[in-house]
């Protein structure tokens, strides 16, 4: 029986890196979707491998894939959590009227 490549491996290694670098260089919402369809073809692809293992390569980018993915939704969520941080801080100068922003 010959081995072919794993239907889907390729993608899930592109949205894995896709989502760290939507994250840190653009921003934090983009990045989360990525990782969320990595880690959706990455559990397609993982089922499929697990059905014929011997039948498909590539399975070590599924599973770099996955983990760049999970990499990509925490510093999404990270980013997210500063941004309110950032914006409730703004909110508390503006109410205490600490902050004008005339200058």
């Amino acid at each position: 029986m010959s081995q072919q490549p794993l239907p889907g491996a390729g993608t899930v290694l592109t949205m894995g890196i896709l989502s760290i670098v939507g994250t840190l260089f653009c921003c934090g919402p983009f990045g989360a979707i990525f990782s969320i369809i990595g880690l959706t073809k990455a559990k397609t692809a993982t089922q499929l491998y697990e059905q014929n293992p011997e039948g498909y390569t590539d399975f070590s980018n599924v599973k770099t894939g996955k983990i760049l993915s999970y990499i990509g939704l925490a510093l999404a969520v990270i980013s997210l959590i500063l941004l309110i941080l950032y914006f409730g801080f703004i909110a508390a100068m503006i109410s205490a009227g600490e902050w004008s922003g005339d200058y």
